[in-house]
């Protein structure tokens, strides 16, 4: 039995488990808290602690049945890979980081799995090793060291609270409470990726695909989400309009930033930005629960869209442009049905499980006395969804008899094995987590007008989609005459630009000057120098008396003999 076959089987078995003990603790309304004393020394106890309630048994059980159909398909994705084992225990820790930080109510434990996250992450951006992966490592890993930064100054700063389990004072409020819920933030910013930290999360598909399905489904940007559901008590206390305004602006630029893309890879981690920053959206306005709800939906048909583009990818000889693919149907059917799942629960298709968690989402958004700015971006972002979304079921599924040479369609059998349940929880997952999570019924009652709203913008946002594939070059676009302002749209709002290049540009000059004025100037000589100098005349002062020690002792003898005689 292989490794990956072997840690596919264990991880699903457990995250079954953990799954029907969440449901069990959510019935029940039952909170497991766990003290495991691993070190004692005199009268100092080290305690690692876990907090076990509905909440973070059913995410990690989730991350455990999607981790184990990524390593499952991965058998097969990585099966020539010279460094596939490297690659497995790489997957395995990045894994239990997520397990680490989830069920981790001490923010000491959660900097563990929080770190764990962004190194592993960098190991496996950089896994295809060329100059595109080390930037794109790069830029994931230093934005990430904002957010841990920002941890660790919550953590010191927590030394006011008394402890440093943070679950001990969500409920409380205090003047000096608004830097740590700030400090928080920050962190939950940079680690989903919002504005104006979004540019590493496209830049982390140098990745391999698995890994990218992981990452984008129920790890490393969701982490993020996670802590601020978990702090969300705290925001009550402040006005969260500022960043209610960011994570609406990130699922709007994301959402156009997809429509303008043309790489497989990157359209989808676009369309993770655009969800992320619902969830994101949602917490601020005040529906922690359902913030988590779109989270678990969100994690399955997400990862079985970056499944299913892994394995057309791989039929491509590794061309990630969508423009190198059309009529896969053909050639891939069970992927391509797959596909169609996954994109149409992203969509917000009624009684698919993306449905359930957008919908409550949006109704409760329109119940909450927000402007009209904020309701019209919600609502034009939903249809840039269906609106990508359609656009790219129809560039791989069905668009033009394609020119590229280089293609070798299969179906291999443990990757369709992998997609099967997956594809089962995209379409049921978001139906039963909505009868579980909200055992009480919520009467929303709202005009029929705006009732219909989310199921129009749907249907506008997919014939918007249409309507973009049948553009050619031939036409007299509109974009072509706006060309700046379409550029603008189209590359994330000049966002990489601002990490990269804008900001090292500046930094370098920087640092030169220091170079030429600390390193290489006076400083050089009068501080870096002076202990060096100083202690090599000194060496050459010991040395010469260890060498000639007889005739210095004479010598001294004599001299001291001659001042006493005078």
């Amino acid at each position: 039995m292989s490794l990956y076959l072997l840690g596919g089987f264990l991880l699903l078995f457990f995250g079954l488990t953990f799954c029907v003990l969440g449901f069990y603790f959510l019935f029940i309304d039952y909170v497991l808290f766990l003290d495991w004393e691993f070190l004692t020394l005199n009268s100092c106890s080290m305690m690692m602690t876990f907090l076990f309630d509905w909440m973070s048994l059913l995410f990690v059980g989730c991350v455990f049945i999607i981790s184990s159909m990524v390593i499952y398909y991965s058998e097969s994705y990585m099966y020539e890979d010279r460094d596939k084992v490297r690659f497995y225990f790489l997957v395995v820790l990045f894994v239990m980081s997520m397990m680490m930080m989830i069920v981790s109510p001490n923010l000491i434990s959660i900097l563990i799995g929080w770190d764990g996250l962004g190194l592993v992450s960098y190991c496996l951006v950089i896994f295809f090793q060329n100059y595109k992966s080390y930037s794109a490592g790069m830029l994931t890993i230093l934005t990430n060291r904002i957010g841990d930064v920002a941890i660790l100054i919550s953590i010191s700063w927590m030394l006011n609270f008394g402890s440093w389990h943070y679950i001990f004072y969500v409920g409380l409020w205090d003047y000096w409470g608004v830097y740590l819920v700030l400090l928080i933030i920050l962190a939950g910013f940079t680690k989903s990726a919002q504005i104006p930290f979004s540019s590493w999360l496209p830049a982390a598909m140098a990745a391999p695909t698995p890994v990218s399905s992981l990452v984008h489904s129920s790890t490393l940007v969701t982490a993020g989400v996670y802590l601020l559901i978990r702090f969300s008590n705290l925001f009550i206390n402040i006005d969260c309009s500022l960043f209610l305004l960011l994570s609406m602006m990130t699922m709007f630029m994301a959402g156009l930033g997809a429509s303008f893309e043309f790489d497989l890879k990157k359209i989808i981690a676009l369309s993770t930005l655009s969800q992320l920053g619902l969830m994101m959206s949602i917490v601020f306005i005040g529906f922690p629960v359902l913030a988590f709800f779109h989270l678990l939906a969100h994690a399955f048909f997400k990862a079985l869209l970056f499944l299913c583009a892994g394995l057309m990818i791989h039929c491509m000889n590794d061309s990630q442009d969508i423009r190198h693919m059309g009529v896969m149907v053909n050639q891939l059917p069970f992927t391509c049905s797959c596909f169609c799942i996954s994109n149409l629960s992203l969509c917000g298709l009624p009684f698919m499980s993306g449905f359930y968690s957008k919908d409550i989402i949006l109704e409760m958004m329109m119940l909450s006395y927000y402007n009209f700015f904020v309701f019209l971006i919600f609502f034009v972002s939903v249809g840039l969804t269906v609106s990508y979304s359609t656009r790219l079921i129809y560039y791989c599924l069905s668009f033009n008899m394609n020119s590229y040479g280089c293609q070798m369609y299969y179906e291999d059998k443990i990757m369709m094995k992998s997609m099967i349940l997956l594809s089962l929880l995209a379409i049921f997952s978001g139906s039963v987590l909505s009868w579980v999570l909200f055992s009480c019924p919520i009467l929303v009652v709202l005009p029929f007008y705006l009732k219909v709203m989310p199921l129009l913008f749907v249907l506008i946002g997919g014939w918007f989609g249409y309507e973009l594939c049948f553009v050619g070059f031939t036409d007299r676009l509109y974009s072509m005459k706006m060309y700046l302002s379409s550029f603008f749209m189209g590359s994330m709002w000049f966002m990489p630009s601002f990490s990269t290049y804008m900001m090292y540009d500046g930094t370098f000059k920087v640092s030169g000057t220091f170079v030429d004025l600390m390193d290489n100037g006076w400083g050089e000589y009068v501080v870096s120098c002076s202990p060096m100098i100083y202690s090599s005349y000194l060496s050459k002062l010991i040395l010469f008396y260890q060498l000639n020690n007889i005739k210095v002792f004479m010598g001294v003898f004599i001299f001291i003999f001659m001042v006493s005689l005078i």
